[in-house]
């Protein structure tokens, strides 16, 4: 009799350290083990509210936070590959497994005899002894069920469900379209004189992507590392374009159209929020958040534009003003911004990306990223061959301590394809937890699309790659320093304005001779990067400054108009977009042309009414990395105050308080102002 394969999602890994069995998981086995980890996560909730004790913060809160190990774990891996590493299957299984999964929430947020235990426990709080990380949990747990609808009556409640299903279907299929747009679309070039002005590098990185396709030429693609520098370089206007219209017009219109699908996600989020008595979606998220409230995030937003505006304008009028000085005739339009302003970058800093990239090898940069983990926090990185990964260009590896203690795995997946959504972003396939007295340590995920190496040239990064790695990097310390009992009190599980400080303060990093020098070298002579050209990249670093603030500053308040809105705005997406721009616009609007229809951060990811937070978390590594000023670049002593007080506190603790352990006081409101050159 043959016995019955054990599914491998199921099953305990037999690989090092736990990690997911990459090499025998198949896609077939995703479907079958969400549907036994739901069965044995509703038992796990049968448990708590069938036990006849008296609630208790341990048999109640606790058992609740443990509840759905092994659905955590397979949703861990099967939603992150579907970001990274997906297929038309898995995709059809997320439209299933997405509504299951909702609905086992809410089954748990909407069980009457688990929320009175909860409600039990919570009304007896003042007479517990919790130590601070208990207290959080039982915080976030009770302000979880009400957040989401325990409260409400019966028949609230089955319609906050049903909406919640329909969001999450929504929210995945936007995703979706946005991945199939960006795919659908390629510049495939036969002749010669279309690549005027293309440098080398980027010729053959076509050429390969060409090859790749089975076809002849050089094909470009609306992947960042094929976009961006063809409308960087091209000397081609009439192609710049229509590769900036391509990438612009993504899911507006056509197969992959999302203008209506992001009213219905708006509409959705709207109505649930107004279920739960908040007047808006961005009243309800932002009650959680530093920022409290819509109110602030506007006027911290208006703050910043304040001065930023006039600023950019100024830098796009000198840059056109460059462009006519060499013979550019016409109005200076969106497809020829970035193709004159790296010139005129050039002009004033002799500086462009093709001149810095040989000293980039990603292999070098990595390397000098590990070096510089272990200068402040200690750590050693291994790669591991005998853990598998779920790609061939997947690399693993072991995070340890200097005294051997395991703090992590960490994968790393640099290079684009058709089965990974564009950006590049770190995620974890399993958080930081504690379970009956055994820890389990974070595997991490760092996924980008840099330019992938070709025959004849390693990966090569561009300085603005080299800050993704970084920014990315600190993420990924975020989660490898964890510690705590908690898993939802780990790691990045913090307020999503706090969660970009430890990421963008690793930034800094690039713009310091003492980092770069002793790893930039060129990847053909080995000569070290020229003194000079650092010292022009520190020179060059707010060129633009105002400009690249006033396009961020236009994400958050796209954001904030379509979650502030009492009702889902009628009409056109687009146009509405347009219409809220208009007056900090400082290019050319273009007629039908938008970025909302494909703003996957908002309407797909976990950005909504948030996008503000990037700006709200420069403010604050503004701020924290002057103190690492004060204090050495590479401290140990000072890296370990800002591991010990934030970094490894996950959210345990109040943003708010957790920055002023560290700092000593709140965050300079002008920090990043200064730091720009813009006050």
């Amino acid at each position: 009799m043959n016995e019955q394969p054990v599914n491998p999602l199921l099953a305990a890994s037999p690989h090092p350290y736990g990690a997911p069995a990459f090499d025998t998981i198949r896609t077939d086995d995703y479907l079958p083990a969400f549907q036994e980890a739901i069965s044995r996560a509703q038992a796990e909730i049968k448990a708590i509210t069938d036990n006849p004790e008296a609630p208790s913060f341990q048999n109640t809160v606790e058992a609740l936070e443990s509840a759905g190990r092994d659905l955590d774990r397979i949703g861990g891996i099967f939603f992150n590959l579907q970001e990274a590493c997906t297929s038309e299957a898995m995709d059809r299984i997320a439209e299933t497994v997405s509504p299951l999964m909702t609905q086992y929430s809410l089954s748990i947020l909407h069980n009457e005899a688990l929320f009175a235990r909860v409600k039990a426990v919570w009304e007896q709080r003042a007479g517990l002894t919790l130590d601070t990380e208990a207290a959080k949990l039982l915080e976030d747990t009770w302000k979880t069920f009400s957040r989401n609808g325990a409260d409400l009556p019966a028949d609230r409640k089955e319609r906050f469900a049903r909406l919640s299903e329909e969001l999450s279907l929504a929210t995945l299929k936007f995703g979706q379209h946005v991945l199939a747009a960006t795919n659908a679309f390629t510049l495939h070039l036969t002749e010669e004189a279309d690549l005027a002005g293309l440098p080398g590098l980027v010729r053959e990185t076509a050429a390969a992507e060409a090859a790749a396709r089975g076809q002849q030429g050089w094909t470009f693609t609306l992947n960042q590392p094929s976009y961006g520098p063809f409308l960087k370089y091209s000397e081609r206007r009439d192609l710049r374009e229509r590769m900036w219209r391509a990438y612009n017009s993504k899911c507006i219109g056509g197969e992959h159209d999302n203008t209506a699908l992001l009213r219905t996600i708006v509409a959705l989020r709207t109505e649930r929020a107004r279920l739960l008595g908040y007047p808006t979606f961005a009243d309800y998220a932002l009650e959680l958040r530093m920022a409290r409230n819509p109110q602030n995030v506007e006027q911290f937003l208006e703050r910043l534009m304040a001065p930023s505006l006039p600023a950019a304008r100024r830098e796009v009028a000198a840059v056109e003003a460059f462009a006519r000085e060499h013979g550019f005739e016409g109005n200076l339009m969106p497809w020829d911004f970035s193709f004159w302003s790296e010139k005129y970058r050039k002009a004033c800093f002799d500086l462009d990306d093709e001149l810095l990239k040989p000293y980039f090898r990603l292999e070098a940069v990595q390397a000098a990223v590990f070096d510089l983990a272990g200068h402040l926090y200690g750590l050693r990185f291994e790669e591991r061959d005998d853990i598998p990964v779920y790609h061939p260009d997947v690399h693993v590896y072991a995070v340890t301590e200097e005294s051997g203690r395991f703090l992590a795995l960490l994968y790393l997946d640099f290079f684009p394809r058709e089965s990974k959504r564009g950006g590049a972003w770190m995620t974890s396939f399993r958080e930081l937890g504690r379970y009956d007295g055994v820890e389990e340590r974070p595997f991490v995920s760092i996924v980008t699309n840099f330019t992938k190496p070709t025959p004849a040239t390693p990966s090569l990064l561009s300085f603005s790659e080299v800050t993704t790695l970084l920014h990315e990097f600190g993420h990924a310390l975020h989660g490898m320093l964890a510690e705590g009992r908690y898993r939802s009190l780990t790691g990045t599980n913090v307020v999503r304005d706090f969660v970009e400080l430890p990421s963008q303060l690793m930034e800094n990093w690039a713009y310091e001779p003492a980092f770069l020098q002793p790893f930039a070298r060129h990847w053909q002579t080995g000569e070290t990067i020229p003194r000079e050209y650092v010292d022009r990249i520190v020179a060059a670093r707010n060129f633009l400054a105002g400009y690249g603030q006033v396009r961020q500053l236009q994400f958050g308040l796209v954001d904030m108009a379509w979650h502030t809105a009492p009702d889902a705005p009628d009409g056109d997406s687009v146009a509405f977009e347009q219409e809220l721009l208009r007056p900090t616009a400082v290019l050319p609007q273009v007629p039908g042309i938008g970025f909302s229809p494909s703003f996957n951060h908002i309407f797909s990811g976990g950005y909504a009414a948030g996008y503000y937070s990037y700006k709200w978390a420069e403010v604050l590594e503004a701020d924290a990395f002057d103190w690492f000023r004060e204090k050495g670049l590479f401290s140990r002593e000072a890296a370990g105050v800002f591991r010990r007080e934030l970094l490894s506190r996950g959210g345990s603790v109040d943003a708010d308080i957790l920055y002023r352990n560290f700092r000593g006081r709140d965050p300079e409101p002008d920090a990043l102002l200064k730091k720009l050159n813009l006050c």
